[in-house]
């Protein structure tokens, strides 16, 4: 199953890597304010689909642009896609963006692909047998203080988002680690979490396909990653962490309070540092 979902990133990653030649033709639809959809995303989606059901008729589909639409609907066996992972960076020729494909059966993620077409980078995972680039195996960093992590994060973007609530986690991570980088695709973080590229991980409001493959490359390199409280059922939480062991434990004693399951006193006191922030920026305008 691996070596189809293999297939099905790297022909993604070829329309991918054609419509970058001439990105400035390239449609692009805003779903939301700062959310885009581009059609190499709905084509490359398309093909990863075609290429899977070709193999699995009887497996079931959950893609970023398609949903549910295609596959079967009850079965054990969903392939969770983003075909497309950073497109805002992509449609701004930023070259930092990926292929994302992970195979969950009865809802546990057991194969994972993140295909990096700029760079010919390819991640995998299957559960129980380790993670791989480039079929070297690799592993997550094992720095041990926080002082000496790399942090990479994604800023909220969305309508409705916590803004003020972000910039005060970001501030925490950023005085007590080596630094914070942004940038700008999910799964693709996770991946160089696994690779030990970077040391930790966070980010809110993310969706199944942005966080399936990668957390699964994360655990098969010996990480973990979890909600901000540390809670593993993370999925769908829209919040992720995700680090070496030793950086996950201090990011969580940091990030835990700022979950929307954090207890109600954590919850309070976010709350009340966050409206105070929000008072002091009102008197500096008037």
């Amino acid at each position: 199953m691996l070596n189809v979902a293999i297939k099905a990133a790297r022909a993604a990653g070829a329309i991918i890597n054609r419509a970058a030649l001439d990105v400035e033709s390239v449609r692009v639809a805003q779903k939301q304010v700062n959310d885009f959809v581009t059609e190499v995303d709905q084509a490359a989606e398309r093909m990863i689909i075609e290429t899977l059901l070709g193999a699995y008729p009887g497996h079931g589909i959950l893609g970023e642009e398609s949903g549910k639409e295609f596959g079967a609907k009850d079965s054990d066996y969903v392939w969770i896609i983003d075909p497309l992972d950073g497109t805002t960076n992509f449609i701004h020729g930023f070259p930092v963006y990926c292929v994302s494909i992970a195979l969950a059966v009865k809802g546990k993620i057991e194969h994972a692909v993140v295909y990096d077409p700029t760079r010919n980078d390819l991640f995998t995972a299957t559960r129980g047998r380790g993670a791989f680039l480039n079929e070297r195996r690799i592993r997550v960093s094992k720095r041990a203080q926080l002082k000496d992590c790399l942090i990479s994060t994604g800023f909220p973007f969305r309508p409705g988002d916590n803004f003020r609530a972000y910039m005060r986690m970001f501030a925490e991570i950023t005085q007590r680690s080596a630094g914070v980088r942004r940038p700008g695709a999910a799964a693709l973080d996770l991946a160089y979490v696994a690779a030990g590229f970077t040391d930790g991980f966070f980010e809110t409001g993310l969706s199944i396909w942005d966080v399936a493959a990668g957390s699964l490359l994360v655990t098969e390199a010996g990480g973990l990653v979890g909600n901000f409280t540390g809670e593993a059922d993370f999925l769908e939480q829209a919040e992720c962490l995700a680090g070496n062991p030793r950086a996950y434990g201090q990011l969580v004693g940091i990030l835990g309070k700022y979950s929307k399951f954090a207890g109600v006193e954590d919850k309070l006191g976010v709350d009340a540092a966050v409206a105070a922030d929000k008072q002091d920026d009102d008197s500096q305008d008037d």
